[in-house]
């Protein structure tokens, strides 16, 4: 499953890294962040609970950047 996320994050670079984090979090199978956009593209492993693991997304990218946002 594929959602799109508007996101709320700085700078381009804590982008890059916010989309790093994304990918290694347990049930994402591809995240892409657009800085530009402000905008997240999340793939989903369909085994797992979207929403209990973009809110573990959200928790590995404020590792990056304490005040980013996803919006879901």
């Amino acid at each position: 499953m594929k959602k799109s996320y508007k996101i709320e994050v700085d700078c381009a670079n804590c982008a890059n890294l916010m989309e790093e984090e994304a990918k290694k979090t347990k049930g994402v199978k591809n995240a892409v962040v657009n800085f530009i956009t402000q905008k997240m593209d999340v793939e989903f492993d369909d085994s797992f609970n979207s929403e209990a693991v973009i809110k573990e997304v959200l928790k590995n990218c404020k590792k990056i950047e304490e005040d980013c946002e996803i919006y879901f």
